[in-house]
């Protein structure tokens, strides 16, 4: 668990890389957390960064980390990159060391890269270089915070542009009556996914469901008719 050396154990990164894993790239604020949350959830972590206080900091938390300069090739290479399924480009601040990584590991073949994009045109460039997945954090909390501002939505997910699932208390009008009498599809455009009733866990709901005052649910439908339907009271 200890921090390793540029190039090491090339051995260990390569068992890293055929288990469950992922390589981090850039351990700035972004990549520290989802590197760290990566690990929570069980997955091996490999994290790179060339700035020596961002490693020194993650120093026994991560499978392995390492310092080094990721635009390379050669170095990428040296690391065993190339054998990872799964990697992020989590460069923030430096464009042309996100864009230079980023078509680094395009050209190795790698099967699913994620990279993080600063900036609406930072991510028009990834998408452009063939990323396979862009993700804007600063873009995308904003967002999310601004329906959660507009409406009475206790929490927003937007699967994609236009459809997402809300997380709200059940409207009056609903209450002690089974789902499958309301209506509501029909009506309003939405499907409630689950509920949580006080002290209980989640449950899927289903057309017997009865939801009361106090429970929680899951709205998922078009974002405009899933936030309307938690604004009904």
């Amino acid at each position: 668990m200890a921090r390793r050396s540029l190039f090491g154990d090339q051995g260990y990164t390569r068992r890293i890389a055929e288990a469950d894993s992922v390589a981090v790239i850039g351990l700035g604020r972004f990549g520290r957390s989802l590197a760290l949350e990566l690990m929570a959830g069980g997955t091996e972590v490999l994290g790179v960064d060339i700035r020596d206080d961002n490693v020194q900091s993650l120093n026994g938390q991560l499978t392995q980390v390492v310092r080094a300069d990721p635009t390379k090739p050669e170095v990428l290479r040296q690391l065993s990159i190339d054998q990872f399924d799964r990697v992020v480009v989590a460069i923030g601040g430096n464009l042309e060391a996100s864009i230079l990584t980023s078509s680094a590991l395009l050209a190795m073949g790698l099967p699913s890269i994620w990279a993080k994009a600063d900036s609406a045109e930072h991510a028009v460039i990834l998408e452009q270089l063939g990323v396979h997945h862009v993700v804007q954090p600063e873009s995308d909390m904003g967002r999310k915070v601004a329906h959660l501002v507009r409406g009475a939505a206790l929490d927003y997910i937007e699967i994609e542009r236009g459809y997402a699932i809300v997380k709200s208390a059940p409207p009056e009008r609903l209450w002690g009556i089974p789902l499958g009498k309301t209506g509501l599809r029909k009506e309003f455009g939405v499907t409630i996914a689950a509920f949580k009733k006080p002290g209980a866990d989640w449950t899927n709901a289903d057309a017997e469901t009865v939801l009361g005052a106090d429970d929680t649910i899951l709205i998922v439908g078009p974002t405009r008719k899933a936030e309307g339907f938690a604004q009904l009271r």
